[in-house]
């Protein structure tokens, strides 16, 4: 068995098993935000910001940001959904 490699998610430290994705990591911090990356409610960025894919590889010492994505209200009045 190989040792587990650490990496954060939303500031949280964890370890998780080596070929773990970015969902993995997210779904054992919290299974909600999980479901979120994976219904499109929710996106992953690195440390940089930068777009990640749900099924992204980690390595040790990544960074990961859960996102959550504004829904617009129909009607035009402003945002009906904003948090993550």
């Amino acid at each position: 068995m190989t040792a587990p490699i650490r990496v954060y998610v939303n500031d949280r430290p964890l370890d998780v098993p080596r070929g773990a994705t970015a969902t993995d990591a997210v779904r054992q911090l919290d299974s909600v935000l999980a479901d979120r990356v994976i219904a499109g409610t929710a996106s992953l960025t690195d440390a940089r910001g930068i777009v990640l894919a749900a099924d992204t590889e980690l390595a040790p010492g990544a960074i990961l940001r859960v996102v959550g994505r504004a829904r617009r209200d129909p009607s035009g009045g402003g945002d009906a959904e904003a948090d993550a």
